[in-house]
């Protein structure tokens, strides 16, 4: 008896990820996961919408907020001091916890997102921006980096059902 083989589906594995979160440190995860996988041979797409949006545009200003991040505790004076939501209230605290973020990365050598985003594309992967949050926002592909394609909801699912791995971030 032959046994049935899906065709259509890609003889490497996949991964999908939608990103929805801009600020500083929701920017890091899914540009560390994309590039890890595309150097472990996944072919990699990435869909930005929303708030995830703004990491394509060609000027990229991102911020912390520690707002509502219960677990952003910053090494200080030999401890982890959390923050709390109170304090992101007052003007100038998220320029603060920004500004020492950004201290500590580079500090610690780690990559910014502009760099990881232009490996992510020079390792192939497949950048979306989502065209219902390009109207919405009235962004157009001028404000964006080279690289990303146009593509709504049916473009990511009809990616997302053939990929191995889906990740919401």
């Amino acid at each position: 008896m032959a046994v049935a083989t899906d065709t259509a589906r890609p003889a490497s594995k996949s991964m999908s990820i939608i990103v929805t979160k801009g600020t500083l440190d929701w920017a890091y995860p899914p540009f560390i996961l994309s590039t890890t996988a595309a150097a472990m041979g996944l072919d990699v797409t990435m869909f930005f919408t929303f708030y995830g949006l703004p990491l394509l545009l060609r000027n990229l200003d991102l911020h912390l907020s520690p707002l509502g991040n219960p677990a952003m505790k910053m090494p200080l004076a030999g401890m982890h001091m959390g923050m709390p939501n109170l304090a992101s209230m007052i003007p100038g605290v998220d320029a603060a916890a920004t500004t020492m973020m950004r201290n500590m990365m580079k500090k610690k050598g780690i990559a910014s997102i502009q760099d990881l985003r232009a490996l992510a594309l020079e390792s192939g992967v497949r950048m979306i921006a989502c065209q219902m949050t390009m109207d919405l926002f009235e962004y157009t592909l001028k404000d964006m980096i080279e690289g990303p394609e146009l593509g709504g909801a049916a473009t990511y699912i009809e990616v997302a059902t053939q990929s191995d791995i889906n990740l919401f971030i």
